[in-house]
Parts: structure tokens; sequence; C-alpha cells
């Protein structure tokens, strides 16, 4: 008797292979649901401390706003001209600043209940600074993509300072983005040699694209 089972299946065939692994109709709605339905962004390759500077070229993404997203590139003014708000200004800010900016835009105009925007940039725009003067490589220096350099740093990559350098008044210009310039003076030499009264903050001031770096000569 314990072979009837078996008998039973010779006789009558087994039963489609195929209908055994089918997914159920409802399974495969749900399945289909699932898929097609929107994401929230997985995140942006860029940092969101990265600071925007004009002409990077950015993607803006707007969940569940296909229409509002887009990519464009920041115009000399540091704005960018967008659906619905029009011309926001992000150059100079943070990526995650900027994303709260325009998320603003969207929500004060009450275009947006509760935007979500989500900043990468697909092109960086020249970042480089110029050091010229007693430096023994005095030239053009790109900044670091995703982090910040400061000037101590940059006159260690052009390879220090010569022998008549004045390394205690080295000055810092700046073009501002209304074409203004701003000016500073620093003393590296007393950062370098770790003297007790070198100024610590004179090593925080971040250098920004365009800035102009001129090491004077030591008059002996």
């Amino acid at each position: 008797m314990r072979f009837l089972p078996l008998l039973l299946l010779l006789i009558f065939g087994l039963p489609n292979p195929s209908a055994l692994l089918a997914t159920p109709p409802d399974v495969e709605a749900a399945t289909a649901v699932s898929s097609s339905s929107p994401r929230p962004a997985s995140g942006t390759t860029t940092s969101p401390a990265y600071v925007l500077t004009n002409t990077d070229r950015i993607r803006i993404a707007v969940y569940q706003e296909e229409d509002l997203s887009l990519i464009a590139r920041i115009d000399s003014q540091g704005r960018i001209n967008l659906p619905l708000v029009g011309e926001v200004a992000i150059a100079g800010l943070k990526v995650g600043d900027a994303q709260e900016a325009i998320e603003n835009a969207y929500r004060e105009g009450r275009f947006l209940r509760a935007p979500r925007v989500t900043i990468s940039v697909e092109e960086y725009a020249s970042r480089e600074v110029s050091i010229q003067g007693q430096v023994r490589s005095p030239g053009r220096y790109p900044l670091p993509i995703e982090a910040s350099m400061t000037i101590l740093e940059l006159v260690t990559r052009a390879g220090g300072f010569t022998d008549t350098a004045k390394g205690t008044a080295v000055r810092v210009t700046r073009i501002n983005r209304d074409g203004t310039k701003t000016n500073f003076e620093v003393d590296v030499d007393s950062l370098i040699r770790g003297r007790r009264g070198a100024n610590v903050s004179d090593n925080s001031l971040v250098l920004e694209p365009g800035d102009i770096i001129f090491v004077p000569e030591r008059f002996i």
C-alpha cells in the first residue's frame, strides 16, 4: 500500500513544474506596485560639508516632484534658476545648507508643503589658488574637492619659504562676489616654528578659489 501514491503519480502524471513555481497573481501585483513606487533619494555622493561655488554643475532632486528636478550650473552671481521659485542664491553655502535654502524657497512660496531636496555635484568648478613671491615652487595649486586647505598647508605644498622670505607678513588677497577685494596678513612663519606668540586663528583661515597669496622678501 505504501507504493500506491507513487503508482497514482505514474498513472496520472506529475503536476506541471512551472505551475508549482508560478507566483500567485496577487503576489505579482504587489511586487509590481512595490517596484514602481517612488523611493526617497538614497543619499548624495557629495559631502554635505562641501561648499558650492560659481560654475559648479549640480543635480537638484526634489522627492516625488520630477518636474522640479533638474541639472544646472550655478551662474556667475552664485545663483541657480529653479522652476516656480526662480533664482535662489546657493554659492558659498554648504551642500546641506543649500538644500535647506531651496526647501525654504518652495515652502515659503507655498508651492510645496514639505519639500525634500537632494543636491549632488555633477561637475566641479575649477578650484585653484595662486601663491607668488618667496616660496620655492610658486604657481597655481588646485584646492581639494571636498576638503579645505589652509595657508600653512599651501606654503608647505609650494616647497616652503626661501631663505629671504618674510614669512611673518604673508598677504592673502581675496576677490569677493561683488568684485571688491579683501586683504589678510598672516604670520605663517610663527605657525611653522610653533612660536608661543603665534596666532593659531591665522591657520584657521581657509583658502577659497581665486585667492592670491604673496610672500614678500625679507630685507637683510
